[in-house]
């Protein structure tokens, strides 16, 4: 997991270098202070501002999008290179393409129904969540519930790591997590867990092995209560 990195994000952010040739023939947007949205239909750059959310549109398309105090929303049909924010939620809506990662430290990340993301979905703090939606890397988290729900397809791993003096701020959790793997899921990868979680496995998903966890087997459209810690 690669969001250690993120103890000096904001310098990363800020140095960050764009690609040259045709990536400057879309417009790059980059503040300092403010929101970026790029409006439905439209075509864009890179997109870079340090206090302030990102919005990508329904049908339009981005580069790499990043910030670090700000949520990161992607509309229907919209497309992007790669997502990155260190205090925000991200959510991408239906249909939505991002050729990269999705990242956050502070925040929940959702996927809705028919997207595809060409790299890992991780954060440290926040649930993540995803319907029928497609990663082409792996899905990890530090303290996070996790819901890989109806339909969606992980071609790497799942993972949950022990939280380390890297990974800051790490909240204390006072109840073991949440990891929820729906009906008609797929997991190419090994589930992982370095710490406590309650795992559900619908009876109809598909798996790798299991460490660090005993799955609970359900059959219902949705997973059963929490079970008392």
């Amino acid at each position: 997991m690669r969001l250690h990195r993120h103890a000096t994000v904001l310098a990363s952010i800020l140095a960050l270098s764009f690609a040259a040739g045709a990536a400057h023939a879309r417009q790059d947007v980059d503040k300092v202070n403010g929101s970026i949205s790029v409006a439905a239909g439209e075509v864009r750059g890179n997109l870079e501002t340090v206090n302030g959310s990102i919005r990508i549109g329904e049908n339009a398309q981005a580069g790499a999008a990043g910030t670090v105090n700000g949520s990161v929303h992607v509309g229907n049909d919209g497309s992007a290179r790669s997502l990155e924010t260190v205090n925000g939620s991200i959510r991408l809506g239906e249909r939505v393409r991002i050729e990269g990662d999705v990242e956050t430290v502070n925040g929940s990340v959702f996927a809705g129904r028919g997207s595809r993301i060409g790299g890992n979905v991780e954060n440290v703090n926040g649930a993540l969540g995803l319907v029928q939606t497609e990663v082409a890397g792996s899905v990890e988290t530090v303290n996070g519930d996790v819901t890989v729900g109806v339909g969606s397809h992980v071609r790497g791993q799942l993972r949950v790591h022990k939280p380390t003096a890297n990974w800051m701020p790490v909240r204390v959790r006072q109840r073991a997590q949440r990891i929820v793997i729906g009906p008609g899921v797929v997991i190419d990868g090994d589930l992982v867990f370095e710490r406590e979680v309650q795992l559900y496995v619908h009876d109809t998903a598909r798996i790798g092995t299991i460490t660090g966890a005993t799955a609970i087997p359900f059959s219902t459209p949705t997973a059963p209560a929490r079970q008392p810690d």
